[in-house]
């Protein structure tokens, strides 16, 4: 497998986000100074989860996973530092496997706190889906429904 992943933080380094660092999205001018590679997803093998519809939560899994859509960005340290300082609690930095085979990092959830806790989302693959689903107002995915 090729990996772009680099454990140093003082070097620029790729980095996948699946949510609101998405350009267009609440938190995106916290990469200001990052360059855009693109859209990409990953291979499927994660599942993702809204965090109160505030933010999605996204883990990787053994079986039952989907490719998740979102954007590639090259970091460089002082981006990533503003990045990790304004993302929600329970976020962290890990290993994504995307479509194309690369090995990248990319923000991350606790499977412990999403199961049981917050909405499954998986089925729509896209943090930007889902929310459009959201206002759409489609059965079953209006904020308060049940958890699945």
């Amino acid at each position: 497998m090729t990996t772009s992943a680099t454990a140093r933080d003082d070097e620029p380094f790729e980095l996948f986000v699946n949510g609101t660092l998405m350009r267009g999205l609440a938190l995106h001018g916290n990469l200001s100074g990052a360059e855009f590679l693109g859209a990409f997803r990953t291979v499927p093998r994660y599942r993702l989860y809204s965090i109160d519809d505030v933010h999605p939560g996204m883990f990787e899994v053994d079986s039952g996973g989907v490719s998740v859509a979102g954007e590639l960005y090259r970091i460089p340290p002082e981006v990533w530092r503003r990045v990790e300082a304004g993302e929600p609690p329970g976020l962290y930095r890990g290993l994504v496997r995307l479509e194309d085979g690369r090995e990248v990092w990319g923000i991350l959830f606790p499977r412990e706190l999403a199961e049981g806790r917050h909405r499954d989302i998986s089925r729509f693959g896209d943090w930007r889906a889902y929310i459009e689903s959201l206002r759409g107002g489609r059965a079953g995915d209006e904020p308060g429904a049940p958890i699945a």
